[in-house]
């Protein structure tokens, strides 16, 4: 009989981001035996608490890579708590791990405690992604609203800095995380003048943020002058969109 090798998976609190209740930790698959499953079982158990997960395993004729019990028992770690909307699936010696992570800095993180946790025999593919919630609260905050700037100057002004003001409190939010403020112009006058003036406009926003107890080390800034159009600069109001202050959150 041709016998094939063992799947796991985790689908790590689909409905938690969604409706904001505990959600289940369902566990599906195929081991050789109940000692195999019940020390799956209780691992999951310890991480994420009885009461949420789902027993989904079956017994049957698979069979197992050398030390593969162990190698998933050092993957079901706590960095899997960093992961929303998330599937860690074991396959043989084949592991993907899917879901959101709030920052670049822990996608990388998870997937190389993963593949340092395991022999080279085993094939990792991280399949995470920066959750987007971070940037929608900057995006929303901004809400298209223009900070505006002393023509020609990197001089805020005051309905300017009423915007920054709002920012700062949206910023103290997303605090450990790094965000890089970038300075765009219209396409008028010379290239090099107007990159000068949107690096000098972003680092005038650092400035200002940190003034309001924004850290500036927690602050990127970066000139684009009129490289990064969003609008038409052949009309007034193209150009007025395009003297802008983006917020990204960085990756």
């Amino acid at each position: 009989m041709r016998k094939h090798l063992p799947m796991a998976a985790l689908l790590l609190a689909a409905t938690c981001a969604i409706a904001q209740t505990p959600g289940q930790i369902v566990v599906t698959g195929a081991v050789p035996d109940e000692a195999s499953k019940a020390a799956l079982l209780v691992q999951v158990r310890a991480l994420y608490g009885a009461e949420r997960v789902v027993d989904q395993i079956s017994i049957a004729q698979v069979a197992l890579p050398p030390n593969w019990n162990g190698y998933v028992q050092k993957l079901i770690s706590s960095n899997l708590k960093m992961i929303s909307k998330g599937e860690l699936k074991i396959d043989g010696t084949n592991v993907t791990v899917r879901g959101e992570v709030a920052n670049e800095a822990q996608r990388q993180q998870i997937a190389s405690d993963i593949a340092t946790s395991l022999n080279p025999s085993y094939t990792v593919n991280n399949g995470l992604r920066v959750s987007a919630a971070e940037q929608n609260l900057l995006d929303e905050t901004l809400a298209r609203r223009i900070i505006e700037f002393d023509s020609g100057k990197a001089t805020l002004t005051p309905s300017g800095q009423a915007i920054l003001d709002e920012m700062a409190a949206a910023l103290q939010k997303v605090k450990g995380k790094k965000v890089e403020v970038i300075g765009h112009t219209d396409n008028v006058g010379r290239r090099e003048s107007n990159l000068a003036l949107s690096q000098a406009r972003a680092e005038a926003v650092r400035t200002y943020l940190a003034a309001k107890g924004i850290s500036q080390d927690m602050v990127m800034v970066s000139g684009q002058g009129p490289d990064r159009p969003v609008a038409d600069n052949t009309t007034a109001e193209g150009r007025t969109r395009n003297r802008r202050i983006e917020f990204r959150m960085a990756q």
